[in-house]
Parts: C-alpha cells; sequence; structure tokens
C-alpha cells in the first residue's frame, strides 16, 4: 500500500512539472515547431578549430514539420530551400537537427570527405538575452565537423557560428 502512495505521488508531481512547462491554453498541436522559419549561420562570429575565424554567414528558409508526445519531447522533419531534408527533435525543450554534408572537408588531394552538421537552439528573447518559451525566435549555434579519416588523416575541421532561427508563418 505504501509503494502505490509513494507511486500516486510522484505521478502527480511529474503531472505538476509538465503542465508548468506548458503555456497557459496550449494544446499538443502548439507544443512543436511547425511553419515557415528563416535560419541564419553568422559567419562573423565563426570559429574555426576554436580560433575566430570570418565565414560566409548562410541564411536558408526551413519548412518545419513536428509533433509532441508532451511539452519538450518533439520530433518532425526540416526541409532547406537549399535542397536537404533532415530529421529534428527536441529534448529538454532544446531542439537538435543534425544531417551530413557530402564534399565538406577539402581534402589534400582534390577530393572532399563529408561533414557532420548540427544544429542546436531554443525559443529565446529576439535579442537573445533569455530563454523565452513562447518566443517565435529560437537561438543556439550551428556547428560542423569533417568526419576523421575521411582525408586519410584523423586532422579534421570544425566550424561552429552562432544560430537564429525565426518563424515567418
Amino acid at each position: 500500500m505504501r509503494v502505490s502512495s509513494v507511486l500516486a505521488a510522484i505521478c502527480v508531481a511529474a503531472g505538476a512539472v509538465v503542465a508548468s512547462e506548458m503555456p497557459a491554453g496550449a494544446s499538443p498541436g502548439e507544443w512543436g515547431l511547425n511553419g515557415t522559419y528563416v535560419g541564419t549561420s553568422n559567419g562573423e562570429w565563426a570559429k574555426v578549430n576554436d580560433v575566430f575565424r570570418d565565414q560566409p554567414s548562410i541564411r536558408s528558409t526551413w519548412t518545419i514539420t513536428s509533433t509532441c508526445s508532451y511539452p519538450g519531447e518533439c520530433t518532425g522533419t526540416v526541409t532547406s530551400d537549399w535542397g536537404w531534408t533532415a530529421p529534428i527533435y527536441q529534448k529538454s525543450s532544446v531542439w537538435y537537427l543534425k544531417r551530413t554534408v557530402d564534399g565538406w572537408q577539402p581534402c589534400p588531394d582534390g577530393s572532399a570527405g563529408p561533414g557532420l552538421q548540427v544544429y542546436r537552439f531554443f525559443p529565446s528573447a529576439p535579442d537573445g538575452s533569455s530563454a523565452d518559451p513562447a518566443s517565435t525566435t529560437l537561438m543556439g549555434d550551428d556547428q560542423t565537423t569533417g568526419v576523421s579519416g575521411s582525408c586519410g588523416s584523423s586532422k579534421v575541421i570544425f566550424i561552429s557560428m552562432p544560430f537564429k532561427l525565426v518563424k515567418l508563418s
């Protein structure tokens, strides 16, 4: 009997935590990212192998569809106007998108190895000063890493840039 009352208390507490993350009046359809967004990777603040080095800024339009099992836990798909599609997921209120970029790291022999690009972002105040769960502006980073051994050595390039995603519709 004691075990079941402890389990009931844990379930009530967990329900209170989930309910507190959800905006008032929100429904499961409102928890995810759905619609058209503009994503910008800011090359002016790029780091190449942890050293600041200007890179071209990249702007793209993303169409995102997602579904959520509960607030903070979602999965979906992103289609970019640059011609790629990739899965997206949210874990603990942070969104992640991981994709392979073919021909990303130049090799000494003239060929090019792949890169692993990882976007990580969360809802933020438009100026990036604080987290804001109700915001349609998301801030984070865009990191791409060469694949070790793809150019015949374990030396890889790692580029990290600030990333901003803004909802259009």
